[in-house]
């Protein structure tokens, strides 16, 4: 049986190269993986003010999280960090619950920079380690996919050999460490 995943999407980008990846990844990994797209393009912001009545997509959210047997962060790299887009959707997961604590989790990420959103995801290790989110992040497979603009066709498909076989390994990797687990 496929691991029910929450991919929640990084990127609000029409078009987001992240999303492709999960798309992809939903296909060439459906024997193993149950990936559902989340996105956040409609989470409103964060404030404590409106936690007694929390917004209808913030719920829905925290359901598809919570529902999920595990996360896959796909993050996008902004001005040296994570969008502020995805910390404001983390911050309604620190709330209400505890959705994420521990939860199964890896990150990919990737952008049309050679580096391939590691700063991003430094950062998005640092905020998940707040008690009040800890995920059990799978340790030591960080996918950084660089110039994903060269590596991902315009049907969703990484053509990218090297790309391709890490990310095998690093599902491999999860799924292995999601077993392990349960």
């Amino acid at each position: 049986m496929a691991i029910k995943v929450a991919a929640i999407i990084g990127s609000v980008r029409e078009g987001s190269m992240n999303l492709r990846l999960v798309e992809f990844m939903k296909e060439r990994y459906a024997d193993r993986l149950d990936i559902e797209a989340v996105t956040i393009n409609n989470i409103p912001l964060f404030n404590p003010d409106i936690e007694e009545n929390v917004p209808q997509e913030v719920v829905d959210f925290r359901n598809k999280v919570k529902g999920a047997d595990a996360v896959l962060f796909a993050v996008p790299e902004y001005n040296y960090s994570i969008p502020g887009s995805l910390k404001n959707a983390i911050d309604w997961l620190s709330r209400g619950g505890f959705v994420l604590r521990e939860k199964p989790a890896f990150i990919v990420g990737s952008s049309m920079g050679v580096l391939g959103s590691v700063r991003a995801q430094i950062h998005l290790r640092e905020v998940l380690s707040n008690p009040s989110l800890s995920p059990m992040l799978l340790p030591g497979n960080e996918v950084y996919i660089g110039s994903v603009h060269e590596k991902l066709n315009e049907n969703n498909e990484i053509i990218d050999s090297g790309t391709l076989g890490f990310l095998d390994q690093v599902v491999d990797n999860f799924v292995t460490f999601y077993n392990k687990m349960a």
